[in-house]
């Protein structure tokens, strides 16, 4: 029997129902909840409804309403009503008044009208009118049913609603839109799927159409499906944009007979048999026109326990090289929209007054999961709007604000398709806008169908599970009839009958077993002779003949057949019915046959009484006489028994021999005893870990009493170990750990199997084939960097357990090499200064740090500090004085520390009397200028021990400390001047001095300033256009030379001043192209190294240009003669070409006027010729020759003729045969032959 089926409890009592009223009336929904202190929501078409002037809720005790007040037509949709996980959905009908029933028509006796494609039936809202208890979800929904539950916006006014279609039909889908509100007309775009635009799929099986109506400014947009295929069916999703206004619908398309919307049971089945088939899953030869899911085909089902991965990031990252292997793996394949999206993602958004941190473009999520979406604020005090599609979301149980600091985050619980939306995020008129991608996890086979062995007529149960509670599924096969089921997850699939044994199926048809034979019979007169058989089938019919005539049921003769015991009796015996006596079974080749004897002499019969006796030829509970079973098998125990009269029999089972046992009957659903004569058979169907013990068997009969005690063991496959452990890492290995299975499944464990994966992959790579003996392996050959993870399967002779549980992620890797150039950099009495260069190899892994050993001659190794240093230098301190010590040091990444890098000899610490010596930079050993009012910072390194004394001078005098800065180091010195002037301008000394023992260094510093005005700017004449002007340099050269000077004009009536010369050296110049009749003035800027002169130096008098009467006389010119007789400037070059391959000769020519051009073979004028084509292209001529032959062989000519001249200029061409003659008698004989 299957098992029944589990009832959701509803948390009502008493459920809404769905009510028909007029328009302006009040209607009340009421219901009653089971507990007192539940939340009660009320949703109008999936949406919360809250108390207005319009809708009025109430709550008293257990007692819920809802009024409607003055209804109208939008009022009838669906309602709903959720108490915890149960929601009760239901309808207001609006009731048409008789006015409006006595002008609409009749539709039963309107005109029939032309076939016109179907329309998208409404999606249910709700339950139908003739349903008064409403439809309870209690939270389980179907998942093959499309999400309708849409959330209303301001665009849409009709949206388009799921609908099926036959195939070869057609459909239309409808949205219309509002077109008051708008500045311009909306955007609509209809895709399949996510990213299937569908306008580009218009043709013979699509066409989008759309008109407007002025008088209700509605746009109307329709999608027609023409001759619908079975790839037709799917997902589709209708988006309208207008300015900032946003609305998207989703619906479904279902086409009966697409067989790729179901999940074929078929495909779950192991067929052994060479003769079974089934049918493909792959797609048909239609699919690709409106469906590109057909181009991939079903695999093995992998359940995935990663994390979702992030593909837009991925692909953000990613080179452009890499986006069609990425849109590959991750299944994209409309790559025309992956990359208008991309693009649209990678554009730079602008900065933002109001948000520091903006949504992100797009955000995908899995059904059910929940997301965060985060923002961070400018100011903290803002106040934020959330939208979704353009309608403000309110906090609810699924949508939650949170506001911490600066940051705004909205969090979206239980995520439906419903919530696949654009979500805006709005602070004053700012807002940042993103996209949510609700992505439902495809339908996965969890536990596929096992084969089964039945035989013929007999009834036969398939099982499998899927991921998802209410998929749709469908059972293929060649069944004359069967029962389909589900229950949650699991789905039966019942076949009643079967009449061919060529399907998925295996069918065997069993040989007839006769339990019982009928037996001879001699009876007396008015006696009953009773024929009795057993045949191990039940369903076998079969006939009785009585000397080879059938015997026909009367008042005396009786036929009884009741399971599998077939009966004829033959009440008060006669001789006449004394004879051969066969039962025909239908349907095989036997029979079974039996004499009746009639006696009329009465004979005393004294029956005969044996004790019962059990023959087994091994009992107890050694191991030889214990009986192995697999679990999941069936157990026959047959026992053969023997006693007169028959004995009755009784099966126990305890844990030990002598224990009280428990009597087992047909009663425990597994197990089936039955008795038959000379034997005792019991059953278990499936046997279990706990039907393993000591059964007994006890057989009694009037004569006495015998038992048996017979050991059964059920052994299966181990369970799986734990989680391995990781002991270490190398560079391309590991050693792995783990321990032995709790339980080993009845039979020794011979060995192990391990299988490694790469962290981000769900493809599992064994790495061994025998069973591993040992809980230790070290497993090689990895790619360092790379994280790995590692499972366990244990086995023993039964088969291979389940994995374990993943190990931790690790990652291989290898010490570092060891560092290089270690050297001493500094010694003291007591310290060391120690210096190195990185490790050549680091490897994959980050390099931690470097640590630092000492010891003495000898002894051991003693860290210098604790911890690790980052730097590449280090000073060892409190060392004691005049010993001899050995430094090294090494470096550590996550794989431990690596070789040591050590010095050559050892050091003796002792401080080393050095000579002082200043290192003047390479910049300092020329004048060093800078401009008045920067900074000038002098860093002057120098050596010596002890430490040097340092003394600064200027111009041999002290510095003035209140003017400049001096800070001494034990290896450099700095002068620093924070804003220098022009006295800081002079010659800068420095000495370091040990004892008697100094040296010197000095530095020349020149500061810089801008120059002043030039002086006495005087215009020297006037004539023409032109103007001579004179000037002297200014007194103040800015302590630099003066690099040129800028001279400016200007009108006297505009003074609006015009620049002449730039950079000009000189201290005098003319200035020309001025405009007579106008006076003007001057002025002259200084320039040096800094800049301009703040001030100019204007003139004082100013230069007038006079109007004179000027005629101008045009030169004459000879016009000179360009004529130039033709030459080539190339000639044409003789050629070898092989015949059949078009060949060109080239050469270039020039002449004024342009030659004629004339092309000659064997001197004869080829130009009106067929095969010869002539190009002219700026003087370079080219004849092309096509599919030359051994004829066309010669000397080609090309002659340029103009009126000052001609030129010629030939060349040899040689066609070569393409293939070579086998012989020079072959032409002859094809002309023969021919």
């Amino acid at each position: 029997m299957p098992e029944p089926t589990k009832k959701t409890v509803s948390a009502f009592t008493k459920k809404p129902k769905t009510q028909t009223a007029e328009i302006g009336a009040t209607v009340i929904f009421e219901a009653e909840t089971e507990k007192t202190d539940v939340k009660v929501r009320w949703q109008r078409d999936s949406k919360d409804i809250a108390s207005s002037y319009k809708y009025t809720i109430s709550a008293e005790g257990n007692m819920h309403s809802l009024t409607i007040n003055n209804i109208v037509q939008e009022d009838a949709v669906g309602y709903a009503v959720i108490a915890g996980v149960s929601k009760v959905k239901f309808e207001l009908k609006i009731k048409e008044s008789e006015a409006q029933k006595a002008v609409s028509p009749d539709p039963a006796v309107a005109e029939p009208k032309p076939e016109e494609p179907k329309k998208a039936p409404p999606a249910p809202t709700g339950s139908s009118a003739s349903d008064t208890s409403g439809t309870v979800s209690d939270g389980l929904l179907e998942s093959h049913q499309p999400d309708t539950r849409q959330d209303l916006t301001g665009l849409f006014t009709e949206k388009p609603q799921s609908g099926e279609v036959n195939v070869g039909e057609n459909i239309t889908f409808v949205a219309r839109v509002c077109g008051e509100s708008l500045l311009k007309k909306p955007t609509v775009k209809w895709f399949k799927g996510k990213w299937m635009d569908l306008a580009s799929k218009s043709g013979k099986h699509l066409q989008l159409k759309e008109h407007y109506d002025r008088n209700s400014k509605v746009y109307t947009f329709e999608m027609h499906i023409i001759a619908a295929k079975a790839n037709f069916a799917g997902a589709y999703r209708c988006e309208v944009s207008s300015r900032d206004k946003f609305d998207s619908c989703n619906f479904d398309l279902v086409v009966h007979g697409n067989k790729n919307n179901y999940i074929s049971v078929c495909s779950c089945f192991v067929v052994r048999d060479s003769l079974l088939s089934y049918s493909s899953t792959d797609a048909g030869e239609d699919s690709g026109e409106l469906d590109f899911s057909a181009l991939l085909k079903k695999r093995a089902v992998h359940v995935s326990t990663e994390p979702e991965v992030d593909v837009w990031e991925i692909l953000q990252k990613a080179p452009p090289s890499e986006y069609e292997k990425i849109a590959f793996q991750y299944g994209i394949t409309d790559l025309r929209g992956m990359l208008k999206r991309l693009k649209k993602m990678k554009k730079e958004e602008k900065k933002s007054a109001a948000f520091l941190r903006k949504l992100d473009p797009a955000y995908q999520v899995e059904k059910g999961h929940k997301i965060k979406l985060q923002i961070e604020v400018a100011n903290p005090d803002a106040e934020v709007k959330w939208l979704k599609n353009g309608q403000e979301i309110h906090p609810t149980g699924r949508y939650i604000f949170e506001s911490v600091g600066n940051k705004r985050f909205l969090t979206i619980n239980n995520c439906t398709l419903a919530d696949d939306a654009a979500y805006t995020c709005m602070i004053g008129d700012e807002k940042t806008v993103t996209e949510l991608f609700v992505k439902e996890p495809p339908v996965l086979i969890v536990r596929n169908l096992e084969d089964q062995m039945v035989m013929k007529g007999e009834r036969v149960e398939f099982e499998c599970e899927v991921s998802e509670e209410g998929a749709q599924v469908k059972c293929h096969s060649n069944f004359t009839s069967h029962q389909f089921r589900k229950h949650g997850h699991q789905h039966f699939c019942t076949r009643l009958t079967f009449t061919m044994p060529t399907c998925q199926l295996l069918l065997d048809q069993k040989q007839l077993e006769v339990y019982q034979n009928i037996a001879d019979l001699t009876v007396k007169a008015k006696d009953q002779a009773v024929f009795k058989c057993e045949v191990s089938d039940e369903n076998v019919k079969g006939i009785w003949y009585k000397n080879g005539v059938e015997v026909k049921p009367d008042a005396r003769t009786h036929i009884t057949h009741i399971g599998r015991i077939h009966k004829l009796t033959i009440d008060e015996v006669k001789p006449e019915d004394e004879g051969d006596y066969t039962f025909v079974p239908e349907g095989y080749a036997f029979n079974l046959s039996a004499k009746l004897n009639f006696l009329e002499v009465k004979i005393d019969f004294v029956p005969r009484q044996d004790p019962p006796k059990i023959h087994l030829d091994c009992m107890g509970r050694t191991a030889e006489s214990t009986i192995l079973v697999v679990a999941g098998n069936k157990l026959r125990l047959d026992v053969p028994i023997t006693g007169d009269p028959a004995p009755t029999v009784v099966w126990t089972k305890g844990e030990k021999v002598g224990a009280i046992h428990k009597i087992l009957s047909d009663s425990d659903g597994r197990v089936h005893v039955e008795s038959t004569k000379g034997h005792c058979i019991f059953t278990i169907e499936g046997a279990e870990r706990q039907d393993e013990g000591v059964y007994s068997v006890i057989v009694r009969n009037p004569a006495g009493e015998d038992t048996a005690d017979i050991n059964v063991k059920v052994v299966d496959v181990p369970d799986p170990p734990e989680a391995p452990r990781i002991l270490s890492v190398g560079e391309d290995s590991c050693i792995v750990q783990w321990d032995p299975p709790l339980f080993d499944g009845g039979q020794p464990v011979i060995g192990y199997v391990l299988e490694r994966k790469k962290k981000k992959s769900y493809r599992w790579m064994r790495l061994n084939f025998d069973p591993y003996k040992e809980t230790t392996y070290e497993a090689k050959r990895m790619i360092e960097g790379v994280a790995y993870e590692m499972r366990v399967y244990a086995v023993n002779t039964i088969g291979m357990s389940r994995p374990s549980a993943a190990s931790q992620p690790f990652v291989p890797v290898a010490p570092t090499s060891e560092p290089t150039g270690l050297c001493v950099d500094d010694i003291s009495d007591t310290t060391i200064s120690l210096k190195w260069r990185a490790p050549e190899r680091i490897g994959s892994a980050e390099l931690e740090g470097y640590g630092v050993e000492y010891c003495k001659e000898a002894d051991e190794w003693i860290p210098a500090f604790s911890g690790l240093t980052e730097r590449t230098t280090v000073i060892v301190h409190d060392l004691p004085t005049g010993e001899k010590m050995q430094f090294r040091v090494r470096a550590y990444n996550m794989a431990g520390p690596s070789l040591p890098a050590t010095l050559q000899q050892a050091v003796t610490i002792r401080e080393i009397m050095q000579r002082p010596k200043i290192w003047l930079p390479r910049n300092l050993r020329q004048t060093l200028i800078k401009k008045v009012g920067e900074m000038i910072n002098l860093v002057i390194p120098f050596q010596g021990k002890p430490r040097p004394q340092v003394t600064w001078t200027k111009n041999d005098e002290p510095l003035d400390p209140k003017q400049v800065s001096i800070r001494n180091s034990d290896t450099d010195t700095i002068l620093f001047v924070r804003r220098s002037e022009r006295k800081d301008s002079g010659k800068y000394e420095v000495q370091v001095q040990i004892e008697n023992v100094e040296d010197r260094a000095s530095v020349n510093i020149q500061i810089v300033d801008l120059p002043g005005p030039p002086q006495n700017l005087k215009v020297i004449d006037v004539w023409g256009f032109n103007v001579a002007l004179e000037w002297k340099p200014p007194k103040d050269n800015g302590n630099c030379d003066i690099t040129g000077y800028t001279i400016q004009k200007a009108d006297k009536k505009t003074m609006e001043w015009y620049n002449v010369y730039e950079q000009y050296r000189r201290t005098n110049c003319v200035v020309s192209d001025l405009i007579m009749g106008n006076e003007y003035v001057f002025r002259v800027y200084a320039m040096n190294m800094v800049g301009l002169s703040p001030e100019p130096c204007l003139s004082k008098d100013s230069a007038y240009i006079q109007k004179t009467g000027i005629v101008y006389k045009p030169p004459s010119y000879k016009e000179h003669d360009f004529s130039e007789a033709p030459k080539f400037t190339h000639p044409l070059v003789s050629r070898s070409v092989i015949a059949g391959y078009n060949a060109t000769l080239s050469c270039s020519v020039r002449g004024i006027p342009k030659p004629k051009i004339t092309w000659y073979k064997n001197k004869m004028d080829i130009t009106n010729e067929a095969k010869y084509r002539m190009f002219s292209n700026q003087g370079v001529l080219t004849l092309e020759i096509r599919k030359p032959c051994p004829f066309d062989g010669g000397v080609y000519m090309c002659k340029a003729v103009n009126d000052s001249g001609e030129d010629v200029v030939e060349c040899k061409l040689e066609v070569r045969c393409k293939y070579m003659p086998l012989t020079q008698e072959l032409p002859r004989n094809l002309h023969s032959n021919s």
